[in-house]
């Protein structure tokens, strides 16, 4: 019986990894490993590793992984899959479009991969899309080689910001009906924390709303055992800026884990799964893979121990007092 030779290749060994393929169970096997948490890792083998790099902001690589296709990956941290990435995107973008009465102008914090908009044009009654991402590395990156977003970054509604989207939100004069937070999580060091913080949303993202505005953001891992980790902290945040706030989760099979969103406003979210369905029907051009009014509305239920989380979370994310999820980015490493 033959002996495999296995490799295993962690965040901080991007510089090292191999591009040879895999040559399967009897031959030598390439393996990427992300540090989920301290005693917790998850790993991916690799067909190849496509491209990787390292920008003045984080380490980025594209990886090929056998079983979730094209992976990108940022500061050691999985970004998206492209076997199922429509899920975190679909339940990011179209809850907060479909909630509104008539969304016309987005902006996006982040989203340099280019899928937040990808979803957002598929809307009929949007306009203009503003990405603002800091890293004009990663945009780079991805426009050249997640091809299934060129349409998208081609688009003429899509006007491209590269900077730091507090900055940009605070010289703005413009309002805009959607606000997306398509953010890596916050990791110390990393450059998109403060993005989370009451301060940020209170003084610089609400008033950059209109009145019907919404806001959503990705908020981190969600499950029976991560929750707490950011969470209910960013939930709990944002309860203290808008009147009306609802937390959603749905399970993404690359995360190895529940995700978590949470979506805000000043104006009730008063509608039902079959005004989503016709809202659907109407404004979505192309089929949703995953999103329904029945889904959307099933994913804000929480278990009992997430509910409780939230009910009883009592901190406040602030720049002095962050939480933070495992892992560093290039602005702290041990």
């Amino acid at each position: 019986m033959g002996t495999e030779a296995v490799e295993i290749l962690t965040g901080k060994d991007l510089s090292k990894i191999c591009s040879e393929p895999s040559q399967g169970i009897h031959g030598d096997c390439c393996w990427y490993e992300e540090t989920i948490d301290v005693h917790l890792k998850w790993s991916f083998e690799l067909n190849s590793v496509l491209h990787k790099g390292t920008s003045e902001h984080q380490e980025i690589a594209l990886l090929d992984t056998k079983h979730f296709g094209k992976v990108l990956v940022i500061d050691g941290k999985m970004q998206s899959a492209e076997r199922d990435e429509f899920i975190y995107h679909e339940c990011l973008i179209h809850p907060p479009l479909l909630c509104h009465p008539n969304p016309r102008t987005v902006f996006i914090m982040g989203g340099g991969e280019g899928s937040a908009a990808r979803e957002i044009l598929k809307h009929k009654t949007v306009k203009k899309i503003i990405m603002c991402d800091i890293d004009q590395e990663v945009v780079d990156f991805c426009r050249r080689y997640l091809t299934v977003n060129h349409e998208a970054f081609c688009n003429e509604k899509l006007n491209l910001v590269i900077n730091d989207a507090k900055k940009e939100l605070e010289k703005c004069n413009e309002k805009f009906d959607i606000i997306v937070g398509d953010l890596a999580d916050p990791v110390e060091g990393g450059p998109c924390y403060q993005l989370y913080t009451k301060s940020f949303y209170e003084k610089i993202l609400k008033p950059r709303l209109n009145d019907k505005g919404i806001f959503v953001t990705q908020a981190g891992p969600a499950g029976i055992f991560t929750h707490k980790e950011v969470f209910s902290s960013i939930y709990n945040t944002i309860k203290h800026v808008f009147k009306y706030v609802m937390a959603y989760t749905a399970h993404v099979p690359s995360f190895a884990d529940t995700w978590g969103w949470v979506i805000a406003s000043d104006q009730p979210f008063s509608i039902n799964a079959e005004e989503i369905d016709r809202r659907i029907e109407d404004r979505v051009c192309g089929e949703l893979l995953y999103l329904n009014g029945a889904s959307f509305l099933s994913s804000s239920i929480m278990n009992k121990t997430v509910s409780l989380s939230l009910l009883n979370e009592t901190h406040v994310y602030t720049e002095e007092d962050a939480r933070f999820i495992h892992g560093h980015g290039l602005g702290r490493r041990d």
